[in-house]
């Protein structure tokens, strides 16, 4: 399910769909003399700052890699400190997120985690679902592997239970069993930090995403990057598989 494309104006296509890995939390905290979490507390100032920019800048869709599914392995010490922040940033954000009409999405193994905060979740998601500003999808405890395999095995039970056939397993069929159904795929993924890689972040969803890295750490990113990142997407070609005009 396609974003932006290309534009028969010859205007420069702007994106629907912005997808953020956000790193460089930890490496922005030990250059300044400061424990972990810290790096963690200003990079949620960070996505305070984005999510405005994003809704300021007319974009529909924005998905930000909140907590990786490997990012369980971490130190208990820190996976604890991240998940009181969470709770922190649910309790806190969600009433002005919907305020200014953004709508709460989030997908990931949600039963990894805390009951409390799926009940944070569902009460956010629940408040905000008939906003349409800006749809904001947080990755948690999210890995693109493990939906592509989850989606794989709804559709052998449909295929066991008889309500579809192996040769009706299609593309379209598979995108319709992924957590993001509904969702248009990012036109461009912003990594931070300096890192060339997707960390296995929306897998099937970044087949035709551009992907746009920069070496700002992510608790110093603002609506300027923001812009920057536009900017470099629309001065690329996309062409889906076909030549070049």
């Amino acid at each position: 399910m396609t974003g932006a494309l290309p534009s028969e104006s010859g205007l420069p296509p702007s994106p629907v769909h912005v997808a953020i890995i956000m790193d460089g939390n930890g490496r922005w905290a030990k250059a300044r003399g400061l424990p972990r979490i810290e790096g963690h507390r200003r990079g949620a100032e960070a996505v305070r700052r984005v999510v405005r920019g994003a809704a300021d800048l007319g974009i529909s869709y924005l998905t930000i890699y909140g907590f990786s599914s490997e990012n369980w392995q971490r130190p208990q010490a820190e996976v604890r400190d991240l998940m009181g922040l969470l709770r922190l940033y649910l309790r806190s954000e969600v009433a002005e997120l919907h305020r200014n009409g953004v709508r709460v999405r989030i997908i990931g193994e949600r039963e990894r985690l805390a009951a409390d905060i799926n009940k944070l979740i569902d009460d956010a998601e629940d408040l905000t679902k008939s906003n349409t500003r800006l749809n904001l999808i947080i990755a948690l405890s999210y890995g693109g592997r493990s939906e592509i395999a989850w989606a794989a095995r709804r559709l052998a039970e449909e295929v066991v239970q008889g309500r579809m056939r192996p040769d009706e397993i299609d593309e379209f069929a598979f995108e319709g069993h992924l957590t993001t159904v509904g969702i248009p795929d990012p036109d461009f993924i912003i990594r931070t930090s300096g890192e060339l890689r997707l960390s296995n972040f929306l897998l099937w969803q970044s087949a035709y995403a551009e992907l746009i890295f920069t070496d700002r750490l992510w608790p110093d990113f603002d609506r300027a990057d923001l812009e920057s990142a536009i900017e470099e997407f629309q001065r690329r070609e996309r062409r889906y598989g076909a030549s070049s005009g």
